[in-house]
Order: C-alpha cells, then structure tokens, then sequence
C-alpha cells in the first residue's frame, strides 16, 4: 500500500487503510471472511511471535478487513495504532483488564454507559479490583479520588445520557501527576467531534456501533492509541479474551467511517436547528445540547469539540408527564423511531426516567444524584438526531408534544 500524503479529513477518511486490491485491482476494498490463512513458510505458532511484517495466520490474531479499519481509525484519530472489538462493551472490558489487575484501583465517570457502569461496580471488585465513581464535572473530587494504587481513569465526554461534559485537558493533568492513564468513551463526539488525542487521551474509546458504522447494521467497538499501549491490548484483549470483531462488521463500519465527516456536519446542523426549536416549544421544559449557549458548560464544549455532534436530551415536566409522551411516541411518531441506540442515519428516541438510573445502572450517591438531576431532572428523551430533513423531524415531534 503507498504511503499516504494527504492529511485532510474527509480524503483520510476515504482513502485511509484502503488502496486497490492487489489481486483484481478492485477500488472497492474485499471482504476477507476467511478464519485461516495458508503459510508459505514455516512460521511459529504462538501470538507472542506476531510482529507488524507477520503473514496473515488466524482471523482471531489478525484479518486483512479487520487491520483495513483499525488504520483507517488510527489515522482519523491521529494516533499510531488502533484494535477492532466485537462490540463497545468489549471494548471497555479489553481496557479494563488489560491494564487492571488484582490490587489495582479506577476512577469511572459516575454517569456512563450503563453496561460500563455495572461492569466496573459488578464485575471489576470480583477481580480483587478497587473501583471509585467519581462526578468527572467536579475536579476536587476527581483529585480527592486519586490514589497511590490508581492505574487507570475512565470517563465520558458527554457523558450518556445527560449530555454532561467532563473537562478533559483538566483530568489529564490529575492523571499525569499520579502516572495512571486516562481513557475516555468519546463515542457521543466522535473522532470529527473530539480533539482526543490533542487533549491528551492515552486510549480513545469507541462502540463503533453507533456513529462510526452511522446506519444501524454492526456491532463493533475501537481503542486507539500509542504502538506499544494497543499492542498490550492486541494481545491480552483480542488474542486472549477473543473478542475481536467480524470482517464483514468491520467492512460495513468501514463504509461508514468513509462519510463520518460529511454526515457528523448535517448531524450537527439537524441537531442544533431542532434544539432551539425545542426550547421555544411550550410543552418542553428544558433543552440540553453542548451546541446550545444555554448548555451549563458551553465554554467548554468550545474549547475542547470541534463537532458538537447530535445527541440531545429534553425534559417536558415530571415524570408522570414524561411517561405519558412516551406512550404517545411509541406509537404516534412517523419519522422518529422510538427505539435505544445512537448514531443512525434516521432518527432515535427513548424515555429515561431518573429514579430508575440513580438507583438502578448507576447507584449514585446523594451528592452524585443531585449533580445529575441538574442535567435531567425528572426523566429526560435522549434523541439522536438523524440525517432526516430537519423540517420532517420537527413536524413528527409537534404532533405529539
């Protein structure tokens, strides 16, 4: 493959990773579905001997269409390397485990994916792991927090799903004082939307599900950093815990990195357009966007994003009010799906009541609790808004407001 020299965005984007296939001359990069590869020379059999000029061996080591969108990842996140995951919950666990071990402690954003969430309360302490849950917004308490056996900070910027910002250039300098790394989830940003490895992350988290892939049809999550911070995940992650992901998910992801830029500039356009519109409506009581002045920490998001992306959340009451539009919303909405997830080409809605996630994925503490009532009140609709005309999106939710 030719050494690349271009640096803008979309071509990167577009051309990363990819290059004519050297058999047929295809543009179009091949889906490689094979699990093994015929060696022409006699080679050991042990990951430990894998090295970047290694031939192609086992699908679970390396695939040609998997390696195809770690580049083209690593070169939009303008770090040297990047591992493919089954999902981003399998991402989150490889970083977990990788870089934790018995006696160890973590700090985790204490609003988060709640797979994250009940993984680092649930799970890590049966590894003999310390785990503390820390509001990222509040850097006394992220400092307080620290500890000498602190190896590892987590957090989420936005946080999902209150759309809370965690100051990141802040964190980092904790962190660097205390020689623990700092991952971040930035799948809300993404890497348009991040200024990730700018500000400092050591390894940038993705469910590639969401907007990397941008259409709803593969599971897939990414870490990216430094050579030697992936090559400890490749190994232990992907080769030992074996949650690597499938060639044809990584194509179908890959074909959706290629149009990231071009679509995360009409999700942030359809975003900001239906959030103001949002908070002149009379039945909505509060609006949260990062692209909003209204947001709490708007300076911020302009520091530190470069995309303000499309997640949104809105409240219209109590929660008695909120479950009642819920409802309606199942089962009137034409254009807005009521659904989960995040970071479709067509629009998302979902009902999140807040008594059921401060007792329930996230257990937060009172402190904690008022801290994300600020952002979510009684319940909030987190939607992700899609690429639909804006004017339709407004028009399917006026007729149930």
């Amino acid at each position: 493959m030719k050494k690349n020299t271009y640096s803008g965005i979309q071509t990167t984007a577009i051309h990363a990773g990819e290059g004519p296939d050297p058999t047929t001359n295809a543009s179009a990069p091949p889906i490689h579905m094979s699990s093994t590869f015929v060696s022409e020379e006699a080679a050991g059999f042990s990951a430990h001997d894998l090295t970047d000029d290694s031939p192609w061996l086992y699908a679970r080591w390396a695939n040609p269409t998997v390696s195809m969108l770690e580049k083209k990842i690593a070169a939009i996140e303008g770090v040297e390397d990047a591992l493919c995951t089954a999902s981003g919950m399998a991402a989150a666990t490889a970083i977990f485990l990788t870089f934790l071990q018995k006696g160890d402690h973590v700090i985790v954003s204490d609003v988060s994916y709640a797979g994250v969430a009940e993984l680092a309360r649930d799970t890590l302490p049966r590894f003999g792991i310390e785990t503390t849950f820390v509001d990222m917004a509040d850097l006394e308490a992220v400092e307080a927090a620290m500890r000498k056996n602190t190896k590892l900070v987590h957090i989420e910027t936005p946080v999902n799903p209150i759309l809370r910002l965690t100051d990141v250039k802040a964190v980092k300098e904790i962190t660097l004082k205390a020689g623990a790394l700092l991952s971040a989830d930035c799948t809300f940003s993404t890497p348009i939307g991040a200024k990730a490895n700018a500000l400092g992350i050591d390894l940038i988290m993705h469910s590639a599900t969401k907007y990397l892939c941008g259409h709803g049809d593969a599971v897939g999550g990414v870490i990216a950093g430094s050579k030697s911070l992936i090559s400890k995940l490749r190994l232990e992650a992907g080769i030992h815990h074996g949650g690597v992901m499938s060639p044809f998910n990584a194509w179908l992801i890959s074909r959706g990195v290629s149009t990231l830029p071009l679509r995360m500039e009409v999700h942030q356009k359809n975003a900001t357009k239906l959030a103001k519109w949002l908070e002149n409506h009379p039945s909505v009581t509060d609006v949260k966007y990062p692209g909003l002045e209204s947001h709490p920490q708007y300076d911020l998001a302009l520091k530190q994003m470069n995309n303000f992306s499309a997640m949104l959340s809105f409240q219209v009451g109590n929660e008695e009010a909120g479950k009642k539009l819920a409802n309606k919303m199942s089962q009137k909405l034409e254009v807005i799906h009521y659904a989960v997830s995040l970071g479709h080409h067509r629009s998302l809605i979902f009902w999140m009541p807040t008594e059921d996630l401060i007792n329930g994925s996230f257990k937060l503490t009172k402190r904690q609790g008022e801290s994300y009532r600020k952002y979510a009140g009684d319940g909030i609709f987190r939607m992700s808004v899609g690429l639909e005309d804006v004017e339709d999106l407004i028009l399917d939710l006026e007729r149930v407001l």
